[in-house]
């Protein structure tokens, strides 16, 4: 009996790890040994778009659409609910197309009914089932994901994307939710982020290589892997450099904001994406690890670490907010620094922020 394709995924996620370069260490961090600052003071609340948000992390979307990931959506939502994160699930269109397996979403809701919830398609969904998603959780906001290669490389994937821009487009008009639209794992060039800007999307979930590979992910299911495609894209360092370089290069709309996701596992990939400029982060394979190998205390614990420890960073560069981060001086470095370079993307002025000049 073949397992479904859903705990196949997870399977390999796990066995596979997190192995790519996420980009990060390239971004240098500058010390201010005047931060006029306090622990007491700093504030780890966010927005995205119309959510307000405790915490700057994301449990992002994983799993779902089989009865032997109801439990760890589960597990995943207490963690949520215990830690004031909010969670995304994954994608849902295992659940539109067959009702049986509602349930390991829906569970979601059901473990933290008053937490921010976020639902997941992909992007050949229609409108009708876009509502759907976001009626099944009673979801605060909808992912609409993009996987192009993961498709491609899938031997039962899809091979038509034509219309992708036109079906998110009318998803907005819509649906009653912040939408997002989310790489998973192959990260956005700058051209993608304006055409997607053009559409009127403003939240970005930029979502590069260094966590989950869903290449290499469906090159072991395949019986003829085309092995290189598993270093396709950019690193999450770069693609979130990308996406900041396309939205400062147009006129700046209300409420966009960008989620840094891919690779990231702990406070130090956390605080350089938000210092870069994104308004959250997501976790998705580092906390689906934790969860499998330590139980949900064991994850719950780690949650808190990270927000205890980007807590002391905060204090120790003077910012008592997110955005107070976004002013602070950083040094791009290494292959990242090449990229931007080559891509016509300034990196000086990232450097020479005035965020430690108090007067």
């Amino acid at each position: 009996m073949r397992i479904p394709r859903k705990l196949e995924h997870v399977h390999y996620a796990l066995k596979l790890g997190q192995k790519g370069s996420h980009g990060f260490s390239d971004i240098k961090l500058i010390h201010n040994c005047i931060p006029e600052s306090c622990t007491k003071l700093i504030s780890l609340q966010t927005t995205i778009g119309e959510l307000n948000l405790s915490s700057p992390i994301i449990i992002n979307a994983m799993t779902g659409g089989a009865r032997e990931t109801e439990e760890i959506n589960r597990e995943l939502a207490v963690a949520a609910r215990e830690t004031g994160l909010a969670m995304a699930v994954g994608s849902q269109m295992s659940a539109i197309k067959n009702r049986e397996v509602v349930s390991s979403y829906r569970v979601v809701r059901q473990m933290n009914p008053e937490g921010i919830v976020i639902g997941n398609l992909g992007s050949e969904a229609t409108p009708d089932q876009a509502e759907q998603a976001v009626e099944m959780l009673r979801a605060d906001a909808l992912q609409i994901h993009l996987n192009v290669m993961q498709e491609l490389i899938m031997p039962e994937g899809d091979r038509d994307f034509r219309g992708t821009s036109e079906r998110i487009a009318s998803i907005m008009e819509r649906v009653h939710v912040p939408v997002i639209v989310k790489e998973v794992g192959f990260g956005m060039a700058h051209e993608s982020v304006t055409a997607l800007a053009r559409l009127g999307v403003t939240l970005f979930d930029i979502g590069g290589s260094g966590g989950t590979n869903f290449a290499a992910i469906e090159n072991a299911r395949r019986s003829e892997p085309i092995s290189w495609l598993n270093d396709w894209g950019s690193t999450t360092a770069v693609a979130l450099l990308e996406a900041l370089h396309a939205l400062k290069s147009r006129k700046a709309q209300t409420g966009e904001a960008i989620i840094a996701t891919g690779g990231i596992s702990g406070s130090r990939e956390v605080s350089k994406a938000l210092i870069l400029g994104a308004s959250a982060v997501g976790i998705a394979g580092a906390f689906l690890s934790i969860l499998r190998t330590d139980g949900t205390a064991a994850l719950i614990d780690r949650i808190r670490s990270i927000h205890h420890e980007l807590t002391l960073v905060m204090t120790a560069l003077g910012a008592p907010a997110i955005a107070d981060l976004w002013n602070v001086p950083v040094v791009v470095g290494g292959e990242t620094a090449h990229w931007c370079m080559t891509r016509g993307i300034d990196i000086t002025s990232y450097a020479n922020r005035s965020g430690f000049d108090k007067n």
